[in-house]
């Protein structure tokens, strides 16, 4: 069942036999695309997600964005933290003191505006070279195994 890394070659990853080691693998590898085809704008690929989220979302509270992005805490609040200081997102205290709403700035509009082009050549490119249906399929699969991890994943 177990393959030897020795084994592997230079053409071939090993097939890992953990779910969790193989997306977050290839999660890794995709931020690294990512961030390397959107550092010219001087986003990361953390950062264009949060923009993205708060195009498609408008105003949504911090908790809400975690939850939603399965990011936690600590980390959404230091990548937060940078946006802010860059003004690409706006925060306003919601009845409770603890809660944070956030939205996109205009300068937040145009920073994601300016990065699309950027984002949409490297999903083009992957789409192009792992095919169209497999590329559905994956995304239908991946949206699906987080819904249900986040939704149901306190069951298993």
């Amino acid at each position: 069942m177990y393959m030897h890394l020795s084994a592997m070659s230079q053409q071939h990853l090993p097939a890992l036999p953990c779910m969790c080691a193989n997306v977050r693998r290839t999660a890794r590898a995709l931020t690294q695309l990512y961030d390397q085809a959107l550092r010219p704008q001087g986003l990361r690929a953390t950062q264009f997600t949060v923009l993205q989220f708060l195009s498609l979302a408008g105003e949504v509270s911090q908790g809400q964005m975690g939850q939603m992005l399965a990011i936690d805490s600590t980390t959404l609040t230091r990548t937060l933290a940078i946006m802010l200081r860059h003004r690409w997102i706006i925060e306003r205290r919601g009845e409770d003191r603890r809660e944070r709403w956030l939205r996109l700035t205009k300068v937040g509009e145009t920073q994601f505006k300016q990065a699309l082009p950027a984002w949409e050549k490297v999903q083009s490119d992957l789409r192009r070279r792992i095919g169209e249906q497999p590329w559905k399929d994956l995304l239908q699969l991946t949206n699906r195994v987080a819904e249900f991890v986040i939704t149901q994943g306190d069951s298993l």
